[in-house]
């Protein structure tokens, strides 16, 4: 069937496209939601003016939205976390989190979904997230995760570098060389008493 779409369908068309679709998809889905209508001709002119007025409020959109990435690319946000001795959260920082933060620099709201993390962070560390702004235009901003009582993942680095010292693993190989040396000089004192 053929259909012109009034909305944007993510995965299937754009507003103002002329598509065919399955029967099934277009009378269950497409048009009891008023997303598309069937093609004909006065649909057609209808939809082509609509997604131009709509492709023209978009980049109306895009063009302000530009200007606060402008303002936005490259900040950087520290949020404060929990955190076990090895660097690991208790819990994690996520969408939510981060958004509070931009929402903080821009002056309104900042819905979460549109900060884009693949998943939530879970260990201290500096991070580069992409936050979307509109649908043509994002921004990228650094988030660093440090701990509740200010250490952070290089802090943590340094420690176990320093952590690993030599001197007290040669130490633990004298003692377990001398115990042995002991244990044997014991062991063939006693052969020669019997």
């Amino acid at each position: 069937m053929k259909v012109v779409f009034l909305e944007d369908v993510p995965g299937t068309a754009r507003m103002g496209e002329i598509k065919t679709v399955k029967p099934g998809f277009a009378r269950n889905y497409l048009l009891p939601r008023k997303l598309a209508m069937p093609a004909t001709p006065a649909v057609i002119k209808s939809a082509e003016q609509r997604a131009q007025r709509e492709a023209r409020l978009q980049e109306a959109r895009d063009q302000e939205a530009r200007a606060v990435a402008g303002r936005l690319e490259g900040t950087a946000y520290t949020i404060t976390a929990r955190a076990g001795a090895t660097g690991k959260l208790f819990g994690s920082v996520g969408t939510a989190d981060i958004a509070e933060k931009v929402a903080g620099t821009l002056g309104h709201e900042f819905d979460r979904h549109n900060v884009l993390l693949p998943e939530p962070i879970k260990e201290l560390g500096d991070y580069t997230v992409t936050v979307r702004l509109t649908k043509n235009v994002t921004a990228t901003v650094n988030v660093s995760v440090v701990g509740e009582d200010g250490t952070t993942a290089a802090d943590i680095r340094a420690k176990a570098e320093g952590g690993e010292k030599p001197k007290p693993r040669v130490e633990d190989d004298e003692e377990s060389a001398a115990d042995a040396a002991a244990t044997a000089d014991s062991g063939s004192g006693e052969d020669e008493a019997e």
